[in-house]
């Protein structure tokens, strides 16, 4: 399916519009943005695009006192927040929504690609308790063949999460489509559906290999 087609298809997919974040990943994407700038701009955008994936969180209303006078006064309700990073990419924009929410719960789903099945596999997973309480953000700068994300987001629901959405700055349509045909009922908050995968699996344009320029690899 065609970007246009899918968002037409699902009406959950919300890419970003915001001119800051389309700034930012416009830097991202620059080869010669150094590994100090491009690891500034992902904590940045995980806080921009964080702002809009939690926007629908139920607020109760608490009695306070100000400076002046007894009020009623909004705060978020329930459970906090869980961040899931999907590692080691995920980490910098984990910590872009947790200045959202600092006292959030963490989560590690640690994944790498086989070089030659290009699937996921599974070397670390370390959550919170009570995760099916709580509001899981899972986040990835990249959403490829869209493999990682679906397995990091089946084992949320293996754990019981029900309330789950998925944040990344670059996705293929190639993924939106095999992520949303395996998590129909997880929201996706998109800085940018590129073009589509080359023969590697990777995107294009894209930025190259998010987690090598967050930490200076190879």
């Amino acid at each position: 399916m065609t970007r246009d087609e899918l968002l037409k298809a699902y009406n959950d997919i919300f890419v970003i519009k915001h001119p800051f974040v389309k700034h930012k990943l416009t830097s991202l994407r620059d080869k010669n943005t150094s590994t100090r700038e491009f690891r500034m701009l992902v904590e940045e955008l995980g806080t921009l695009i964080g702002y809009e994936a939690t926007r629908d969180l139920e607020t109760t209303d608490v009695e306070i006192e100000t400076p002046l006078e007894k009020a009623m006064c909004p705060v978020l309700k329930g459970k906090k927040l869980c961040i899931v990073t999907i590692m080691r990419a995920g980490n910098g924009l984990a910590e872009g929504v947790l200045k959202l929410s600092p006292s959030a719960r963490v989560g590690h789903v640690g994944l790498y690609r086989d070089p030659e099945t290009k699937q996921p596999v599974e070397y670390y997973l370390k959550m919170p308790h009570s995760v099916n309480e709580r509001t899981i953000i899972v986040v990835d700068p990249m959403l490829a063949t869209g493999n990682s994300a679906i397995m990091a987001i089946d084992k949320m629901k293996e754990m019981g999460a029900t309330d789950i959405r998925f944040i990344c700055l670059f996705a293929a349509p190639e993924g939106i489509q095999a992520f949303k045909q395996a998590h129909p009922d997880v929201a996706m908050y998109i800085g940018s559906i590129d073009r589509g995968l080359d023969e590697h699996a990777y995107i294009r344009p894209g930025v190259g290999d998010a987690g090598d320029r967050i930490y200076g690899t190879r």
